[in-house]
């Protein structure tokens, strides 16, 4: 059980919203009214697809606002960073 955790937590964001779509698929029928919104958060912006999933079928209020901002800036930074680390293997010609 505890190297499941290990593995879930090192996997990423994408492999729970996975599983969770397959544990429990009315909980995304209920919080989006098409495919194409989940799909595309699982493909560019995960945590913040986590972060909605976790306040929207409740209603969103400031705080949840505060919550989604944080997942949105989590996901930049992703790409950010490793564009920043990648920055020196661009050969100039």
């Amino acid at each position: 059980m505890c190297c499941g955790l290990a593995v879930l937590a090192l996997l990423g964001p994408r492999i729970t919203v996975l599983l969770w779509w397959l544990l429990k698929p009315g909980y995304f029928s209920a919080t989006f009214t098409t495919i194409l919104w989940p799909l595309a958060g699982f493909l560019f912006l995960p945590w913040f697809t986590l972060v909605y999933l976790l306040v929207a079928p409740g209603g969103i209020s400031t705080l949840d606002i505060i919550f989604l901002v944080i997942a949105l800036i989590a996901d930049i930074s992703t790409y950010g960073g490793s564009a920043y680390s990648h920055k020196n293997r661009v050969v100039a010609k």
